[in-house]
């Protein structure tokens, strides 16, 4: 039977953790034991971040709603409370971009959240 080596699959696993790795600081970038600990930690990361990403923008949105708000002499819940009573389906993405970028169009959803 002809004997087995298995130092080629060993390399491609390193190399491609290896890669991985590139741009990390110290040893972490070209020794296999640490960036394969710090490749598996920087992949939790991720995971967390990109649940943690829609949350931060939502907060951002409400920000943003709340100044233009504050602007027009209305308090946000009072908005969301408005829109909600009249069957207005608008989501807070769009609500933030209306604020920022074109609050004649914000202050005609304001009036409409006012007239209940």
């Amino acid at each position: 039977m002809a004997r087995v080596k298995r130092g080629l699959m060993r390399h491609k696993r390193h190399k491609k953790i290896i890669e991985r790795a590139s741009g990390y600081w110290g040893r972490k970038k070209n020794v296999f034991s640490r960036a394969h600990e710090q490749v598996m930690k920087s992949g939790q990361y991720a995971f967390r971040d990109r649940r943690a990403k829609k949350r931060n923008f939502r907060r951002l949105w409400i920000a943003r709603i709340s100044a233009g708000c504050a602007e027009c002499g209305i308090k946000y819940s009072q908005l969301i409370d408005g829109l909600t009573k009249n069957g207005i389906q608008v989501n807070r993405k769009m609500l933030s971009e209306l604020a920022i970028a074109d609050m004649n169009a914000f202050k005609a959803v304001v009036e409409q959240a006012k007239a209940r």
